[in-house]
């Protein structure tokens, strides 16, 4: 009887014996120069160091820990920062890449926290420039690298195939008055307000990969001109495809919203990528933007060049051209940012990128 007892407390403590939990500290620090003409209205140039050129700089912790079979238990804490400055970037948010906790197996995950998007998780692998900060996509549209907060994912991979679906209870607008700034949180009364949900599909096997994309914001209540019933709605679609040594990017994104003013827009990219050799990449890429309001349709085109120095370390040299049409503002940093409106605008930056 004492040798069954014995048997069955071993059997019992078996999957806690064999837990294990491992967290890593990981990181980016990304810095480097950069060159503008036209980069304020008197049409003056401008010389300056930049952090994040490429990839954003942060820190972050992820975690897991077995609970027994194929469960496990995860989390992920990332800061993000500039790095020529120290300031920490995302308004000041402690981790404001990500936050989040959650469940994990062979079915998928479960995650509850700040998040990232759907567009961001999938339309990394199918844009030229893989939505770096400045000289990308991104800047023709920010919420490709969407984060929500309060925002429950599901995340699950089966073969070939990647499925996301998320829901934000508040995805964090900043609401400004005259006692300051705050984040936009859950409104008694008004479940919509500041609500964005939104999913997508991936199929990636061999040379060819694909994905299609859905995402939803809802207004802000206690923002000027804003209610919950204005939305904005995205759609991205985009493929690859790689063949020797070369990858042909193509993709498209719908807009229609009307969350600050009524907006419908699409943007078109098409790219090329080339491994010269293992240490150097060569990568081209052309972006349109197609405003359906207006003739405000500007284009820009971008070259790349990244050398290894090892298997952390790269730098990076980039060139862009951006040409506006009816006085459209878009300069190699985004809408707004560093253009004199209606010029065209010409770039480069060199950047160091260490991986850690």
């Amino acid at each position: 009887m004492k040798k069954h007892y014995v048997a069955a407390l071993l059997a019992l403590a078996a999957p806690i014996a064999g837990a294990q939990t491992s967290v890593t500290l990981y990181g980016v620090a990304d810095i480097g120069f950069e060159f503008l003409n036209h980069a304020n209205a008197n049409g003056n140039t401008l010389t300056r160091m930049n952090s994040g050129n490429v990839s954003g700089s942060r820190w972050g912790l992820r975690g897991a820990e077995g609970l027994g079979g194929t469960l496990k238990a995860i989390f992920a804490l990332e800061n993000g920062f500039d790095l020529d400055t120290g300031v920490m970037s995302q308004g000041g948010r402690l981790f404001g890449r990500q936050a989040f906790v959650g469940l994990e197996d062979q079915w998928g995950r479960i995650t509850l926290g700040r998040q990232q998007s759907a567009l961001y998780d999938l339309l990394i692998n199918y844009e030229p420039m893989v939505l770096a900060a400045r000289y990308s996509a991104l800047g023709m549209d920010p919420a490709l690298v969407g984060r929500y907060d309060n925002t429950a994912k599901y995340t699950g991979k089966f073969g070939p195939v990647t499925a996301i679906a998320f829901y934000s209870f508040a995805r964090g607008s900043t609401i400004t008055s005259a006692t300051g700034s705050a984040i936009a949180g859950e409104t008694p009364g008004d479940v919509k307000s500041d609500r964005a949900m939104g999913g997508g599909l991936e199929y990636a096997s061999g040379p060819f990969g694909a994905t299609l994309i859905y995402d939803q914001q809802q207004g802000t209540r206690g923002i000027t001109g804003q209610n919950s019933d204005q939305t904005d709605r995205r759609i991205a679609a985009a493929a690859n495809f790689s063949f020797g040594n070369s990858t042909i990017l193509a993709g498209y994104r719908w807009f229609n919203g009307d969350i600050g003013g009524s907006r419908r827009n699409d943007l078109y990219w098409l790219g090329y990528r080339y491994n010269a050799t293992p240490a150097l990449t060569l990568t081209g890429a052309g972006y349109y933007f197609n405003n359906r309001r207006n003739g405000q349709d500007p284009w820009e085109l971008v070259a790349s060049a990244n050398y290894a120095l090892s298997k952390r370390t790269d730098a990076f040299l980039t060139v862009g051209y951006v040409r506006n049409k009816d006085n459209s503002n878009l300069g190699l940093n985004g809408f707004g940012s560093t253009i004199t409106p209606g010029a065209s605008q010409l770039g480069a930056s060199m950047s160091i990128r260490h991986k850690f």
